[in-house]
């Protein structure tokens, strides 16, 4: 009988010595995967369909049944809207791509600075695009990561935003034959290193400008108000975020207002809606507006064009006379301060 003990090597996390034909095995590290919306691998038409047919095809984020869906989806709506928001997507390119995927890489390479180790991997991925979840879980797996924490970038819980992320992590998983421990996250609306971090964003900025608002809009992105009645926490969020950023502040009543913006399709959304508060506060006397996103951690679309761009032209053309947009807090100290808090304690047991 061969003497397979003389040709074996030790794997750590398992039961003695492994025979030297046994395939390799990299175990017992940790890893954590930051995750963030997505976005289209450039402006041209085909990269933006490709990137609205993958987003716009989830059934969490448009819950109407798919044969249905699929031949709007397919139809008239790729036909026309990638062209129309690859024109909105080159006011905001930079260098180095999507601002989204510029910050959310920084994220993830500030946070391994500093807690990352030779057992702990700092990895980020796209919802939707590149690069995606299961090409980085795939790849933390291969580093030899059996625990593996998946932090979505949203503050806000929704199903069309954070559950959305699990259901395509997990989707993964189902395709694996040794999967990693998961855990997920959660939501990180009334955390106080978030509130903290966003506050001092806020009052920074406010310090910096030449005037004094007479509001400030903290305007979320929005969902179906079909959303809501479902149950989903969304919008119970996105006021909870708002009163608490207000009370750490010391603002009076009613001097920031809770909005939605980003309306897609003919159904009623989450009100009241930003475009529309907007047009409206010049005629109630608030002519100088600051504008904030909690719900984005960082500058995207969303912020960069609708509410910087857009947002400054409906409220001015309105009769505003001055109108500033808090940037997100991006790849700040505050930034890195708040993941590293969420991760440290939803990986606690496993990190250090």
């Amino acid at each position: 009988m061969p003497d397979t003990m003389s040709s074996t090597v030790s794997v750590p996390g398992t039961v003695g010595p492994l025979p030297a034909d046994h395939p390799q095995v990299r175990q017992g590290k940790v890893g954590v995967l930051l995750v963030n919306l997505g976005t289209p691998d450039g402006t041209d038409y085909w990269s933006m369909r490709r990137y609205l047919s993958e987003f716009l095809s989830d059934p969490r984020v448009i819950e109407v049944p798919q044969p249905i869906w699929q031949l709007i989806l397919q139809g008239p709506i790729l036909t026309f809207r990638p062209s129309k928001s690859g024109r909105a997507y080159k006011k905001i390119w930079t260098d180095e791509g999507s601002p989204l995927l510029v910050y959310t890489k920084r994220q993830a390479d500030k946070l391994r600075e500093r807690i990352g180790s030779d057992k702990l991997f700092v990895d980020f991925a796209m919802n939707y695009g590149n690069p995606s979840i299961a090409s980085k879980i795939e790849r933390l797996k291969d580093e030899g990561c059996d625990r593996i924490c998946v932090v979505p970038l949203y503050p806000q819980y929704s199903a069309a935003t954070t559950a959305s992320v699990c259901d395509r992590t997990f989707k993964v998983l189902g395709k694996m034959r040794w999967q990693p421990a998961v855990r997920t996250a959660a939501a990180f609306h009334d955390q106080p290193a978030y509130i903290e971090a966003l506050s001092n964003s806020i009052q920074q900025h406010l310090a910096s400008l030449e005037f004094t608002p007479d509001k400030v809009l903290m305007s979320y992105h929005g969902v179906p108000k079909a959303y809501l009645d479902k149950g989903d926490p969304y919008h119970c969020h996105c006021h909870k975020t708002t009163r608490l950023v207000a009370e750490r502040l010391g603002w009076e009543d009613g001097f920031a207002m809770t909005t939605f913006q980003s309306r897609f399709g003919p159904t009623e959304w989450l009100k009241p809606y930003t475009d529309k508060t907007l047009e409206a506060l010049p005629e109630q006397g608030a002519k100088k507006v600051v504008v904030v996103s909690p719900a984005f951690i960082s500058d995207c679309l969303e912020t960069l064009e609708e509410l910087a761009m857009e947002g400054r032209d409906e409220f001015m053309e309105a009769g505003g006379e001055a109108y500033s947009v808090v940037p997100c807090l991006n790849d700040s100290n505050g930034a890195i301060d708040v993941i590293e808090d969420i991760v440290r304690r939803e990986a606690a047991g496993w990190i250090a």
